[in-house]
């Protein structure tokens, strides 16, 4: 049974900014915990979202306390409106975890349906013994090494969701691990002394199988850029950010019925249907993600002024995530995102690419150094206000 939450002064500012990179990492935990078969990560999943449940509840009695007057209650809609969303994103997240956990039923030829791209990500308890226990992350140089990335650890009850350089690794603590197979099988070897084991990968035997996991796989994608972008129009003000997430929302929702459809057309050839249950299941918790991230920015698109504590909560970084459109005879058109070395020229990280095609858009999520660039195309892409400026400069003719 959850422990009782009382009220404390506490910023609203950096509840939100956590409660945001919270829910970013349930959404990539759940998903992994599910495309590698992996009950421990479904575990840190549960777990992480008890801790989002008392984030929201302490953000709500803060606006509670913050609001005066009318004027007051009409800035603060919005932001209240942000911690509603974020507890049905960690609820949903929470829900394809149970999928693992309660083995509800997924099919034995997923992990062979998965794209190449997707990383393995794991859970890796930290031995005394380990060669990384007292040392610092610079220290170690971990992915420079292996390609590995300690994504976020758990030391007790508390959670770092974002180490840096200088973040001291010590014995007992869980290392949320992302990065290649190769490397992982190495770093995790280090970290725990024990062996790590891959789960088999089977041969795909159905067509129409492997269709409906590759779309969900990019309705993953799509909801967690949504969540990214939901935020970002939040804290950043932004109409433009705002009106992609409203983009996605609508691929996400086309997505799903072409899922659906698959997923019918294989249960009819499937010998046991119901091992296809889990994926229906997934499927429908990434709609509730997509839908919460548009409810996360329906204050930006109603017209709403954002609150003070929300602009102090962008004052107080310096990232910023930005939309722009590469235009004919720009640096960027005709280049690929390699070839221009967009990240080291600009600082800045490409999280997606959309195409204007007849009839839609084009979706690339996650694009890497061999993504062409044309006119046409919008990036939308985080970093440092100054790097902003810089990719808004190339992509301009």
């Amino acid at each position: 049974m959850a422990g009782r939450v009382e009220y404390e002064p506490a910023s609203v500012k950096d509840l939100l900014v956590e409660m945001k990179d919270t829910a970013e990492l349930l959404i990539d935990l759940s998903y992994s915990a599910v495309l590698h078969r992996s009950d421990a990560i479904a575990e840190e999943v549960l777990a992480l979202e008890e801790r989002m449940d008392v984030l929201q509840i302490r953000a709500r009695m803060s606006l509670l306390m913050a609001a005066r007057n009318p004027e007051d209650a009409e800035s603060l809609a919005p932001v209240l409106g942000i911690t509603g969303a974020a507890e049905k994103v960690s609820d949903a997240a929470g829900d394809i975890a149970k999928v693992v956990l309660e083995d509800i039923g997924l099919p034995e030829d997923m992990r062979a349906a998965i794209p190449v791209a997707v990383e393995t990500l794991v859970r890796a308890p930290l031995s005394p013994d380990s060669p990384y226990a007292d040392r610092t992350l610079e220290d170690i140089n971990l992915e420079t090494e292996t390609g590995v990335r300690v994504i976020a650890i758990r030391r007790g009850g508390d959670w770092d969701l974002k180490p840096v350089a200088g973040t001291k690794l010590k014995p007992g603590d869980s290392l949320l691990l992302r990065g290649p197979e190769s490397g992982i099988a190495k770093v995790f070897e280090r970290a725990t002394g024990a062996t790590y084991e891959p789960p088999p990968d089977p041969e795909v035997t159905d067509e129409d199988l492997n269709r409906a996991v590759s779309s969900l796989v990019l309705m993953k994608n799509m909801s967690e850029l949504a969540v990214d972008l939901a935020y970002g129009s939040v804290l950043y003000d932004s109409d433009a950010l705002a009106e992609e997430v409203v983009e996605l929302e609508a691929e996400v929702d086309a997505l799903k019925s072409r899922f659906e459809a698959w997923v019918l057309q294989a249960a009819a050839r499937s010998a046991e249907p119901v091992s296809l249950r889990g994926l229906v299941h997934i499927a429908q918790s990434t709609e509730v993600i997509s839908d919460a991230a548009l409810e996360i920015s329906e204050g930006v698109l109603r017209g709403l002024d954002s609150h003070i504590v929300v602009q102090e909560a962008v004052e107080a970084s310096d990232e910023v995530i930005t939309r722009v459109t590469v235009e004919a005879e720009s640096e960027l058109d005709g280049t690929t995102l390699g070839e221009r070395a967009v990240k080291t020229e600009t600082g800045m990280r490409v999280i997606a690419v959309r195409r204007p095609v007849d009839g839609g858009d084009e979706w690339e999520i996650q694009p890497g150094p061999q993504t062409e660039l044309r006119a046409g195309d919008v990036l939308l892409a985080n970093g440092t206000r100054s790097g902003a400026d810089i990719l808004a400069d190339l992509a301009s003719a």
